[in-house]
């Protein structure tokens, strides 16, 4: 039986935390930043924690439990 392989778009987007928690970047920060607000921007660059809901599916692509 051959090894499994993890998802390679999600090891690229999501981190695991030291808590089990999964991390992740904001979208619409790559282009047409000019019409977006400084506050706006500013928001969209700190990283963020993935959905609970959300997080079962991410494991499952990360190969985690």
């Amino acid at each position: 039986m051959p090894k499994m392989k993890t998802k390679s778009s999600a090891k690229k987007r999501f981190k695991l935390t030291g808590s089990g928690k999964i991390k992740r970047k904001h979208a619409f920060k790559s282009h047409i930043l000019t019409k977006k607000s400084k506050k706006r921007k500013l928001k969209l660059t700190h990283d963020t924690l993935v959905h609970k809901s959300d997080e079962s599916n991410i494991k499952q692509q990360l190969l985690l439990k």
